[in-house]
């Protein structure tokens, strides 16, 4: 075959990218037939996480996106077929949809969504199950499909319930949920199906599995009872386990993950084996002085220190640049700023941490609202910081919650029970989840470097604010390191509930400093 002749086979053979459509409309497509992205993933072959960046933007290609296209379309018909049939059901009639801006964006807004307020009437992009009558609905209530007219619902009247009566002898209403109409069941089967609200969608109570307590007893039988075998396997998968994990537990969440977004310079390493330009604010402080006198020093440990720390605000979309001095509290991200003098370092950590250069630095969501704070008339510690550009995005600090209630309650559990095997293995994954979301060779699936460099931070100004509720308390403050080593002098009892709980704290040592003692130099070796 000549060159020529190859060129023609090459141009004859290369086929055109099958078109797909929109990120919007596809996620608008999975949500309208009441899909999970885990469903859609494993049809596919693919990961949750994946099909979650195909509706943030990102564009599959070979046989995957051949197959992605192929469900797109199947989806529309499907739905196409349903708006049909809905128009021709009896009583059915057509609604006028409302008109929204064309630019309102799915941004977070105070008082909904995932902050517990209850989400305004939507119009549904194409009719689904009413949650009461079963028919076609053109509307949802706080998620809910259903009638927004009692007469266009096929629902009986619920009959009256009877009121329970109180440990008082009187006579209580029963609660507003036992008084809506069950809905009813899609199987024929008789009875009402418990449903279980969640964000914008609606799921079984059978559809919340037990991921952790699965993972856990099918290693124990795996490895026969083997205790050491079983945690040293479960602590190897953490990584892919916690993220089944948060994809499971985003179902029905208001927002989607978005795994792979646009990153900033300032998040990017500057070399193979260097460091992004992001400070995290680690504490690393000692106190200098100590009055005269022999002193007790107690080391403690905080429990769950990057546990906690999941609760913090995060970007939700990509990272958007802004310059100037003001800082929106709906939105997160990393900031450049100046911090002012800090005059307190001979009792209190200086709460951007150890610094050797002074000048503009970049720091993270949570360390800027610490700053803030401890400006403002309530602490008056020290001056605002001058913010001179933000990459920011609209934020939530309920993202992971629902993630991180999950681990929360397999570790109280597992402490309950003594269950060692499941404790190393939830310490695994939610350390191992904040460890690799960025530049990681172990997590492909979430790249979001600006979420790591968040909690870590938000970590560290927890401890900040434990330091300074133990001086507050009349504690002696001796050190401040790392995510969850506090030293103090005092009865530390009386501030700090003693326990393994992540609301508690425990002893990690005690030791005795004096005059001639030098407290930097106690428990050097405990980090």
């Amino acid at each position: 075959m000549t060159d020529f002749e190859a060129i023609d086979a090459l141009l004859a053979g290369a086929r055109q990218e099958v078109p797909l459509p929109p990120a919007d409309v596809r996620r608008e497509l999975r949500e309208s037939l009441n899909l999970s992205r885990s469903q859609v993933a494993q049809a596919l072959g693919v990961s949750p996480s994946t099909v979650g960046g195909w509706e943030a933007g990102r564009d599959p290609g070979g046989a995957v996106r051949e197959k992605y296209a192929y469900f797109l379309e199947g989806a529309q018909a499907k739905l196409a077929a349903r708006t049909e049939d809905a128009a021709g059901t009896p009583g059915a009639e057509h609604v006028v949809e409302p008109e929204t801006d064309a630019d309102e964006s799915d941004e977070p807004r105070e008082g909904t969504g995932e902050t517990g307020e209850p989400d305004e009437v939507e119009a549904l992009s194409a009719p689904r199950p009413c949650v009461l009558c079963g028919r076609p609905a053109r509307h949802q209530v706080a998620g809910f499909p259903q009638h927004l007219d009692p007469a266009d619902c096929g629902t009986p009247a619920p009959d009256p319930v009877a009121p329970s009566a109180a440990p008082s002898g009187r006579e209580e209403p029963a609660p507003a949920e036992s008084r809506r109409p069950a809905p009813a069941r899609r199987d024929g089967a008789a009875g009402p199906v418990r449903v279980v609200p969640v964000g914008r969608r609606m799921q079984t109570a059978s559809q919340d599995p037990d991921l952790i307590g699965a993972a856990v007893a099918a290693a124990l039988e795996k490895h026969s009872g083997d205790l050491e075998a079983a945690t040293a396997a479960l602590v190897k998968r953490a990584i892919p386990d916690a993220m089944a994990l948060l994809d499971e537990t985003r179902k029905g969440g208001r927002y989607d993950v978005v795994a792979h977004p646009w990153i900033p310079d300032v998040l990017r390493k500057q070399s193979a084996r260097g460091a992004d330009r992001i400070w995290e604010a680690r504490p690393k402080w000692a106190r200098t002085e100590l009055p005269s006198g022999a002193h007790e020093v107690t080391a403690l440990d905080i429990n769950g220190a990057y546990l906690s720390a999941l609760k913090t605000h995060l970007p939700i979309g990509q990272l958007e640049h802004s310059t100037g001095f003001d800082h929106d509290r709906r939105r997160a991200g990393v900031h450049l700023i100046t911090p002012s003098a800090w005059d307190h370092d001979a009792y209190l950590p200086n709460p951007i941490g150890n610094r050797d250069e002074p000048g503009p630095l970049w720091v993270t969501e949570p360390t800027l609202r610490l700053l803030l704070r401890l400006s403002g008339p309530k602490y008056g510690l020290c001056d605002p910081p001058e913010i001179h550009e933000s990459f920011t995005s609209g934020a939530t600090e309920s993202l992971l919650e629902k993630f991180r209630v999950a681990l929360k309650d397999a570790r109280d559990r597992a402490i309950a029970e003594d269950d060692e095997v499941t404790l190393e293995y939830v310490k695994a994954m939610y350390s191992k989840f904040v460890s690799t979301m960025g530049e990681s060779n172990y997590n492909r699936e979430l790249y979001r470097p600006d979420w790591m460099h968040l909690i870590r931070s938000q970590a560290f100004a927890n401890l900040w604010m434990k330091a300074y509720k133990a001086h507050e308390e009349g504690l002696m403050v001796v050190r401040a390191m790392g995510t969850d080593e506090l030293h103090v002098i005092g009865d530390w009892r009386r501030v700090f509930p003693e326990g393994r709980g992540v609301s508690d704290v425990k002893v990690k040592e005690t030791y005795t400093v004096g005059e001639d003692a030098d407290p930097a130099a106690a428990g050097e070796g405990d980090d």
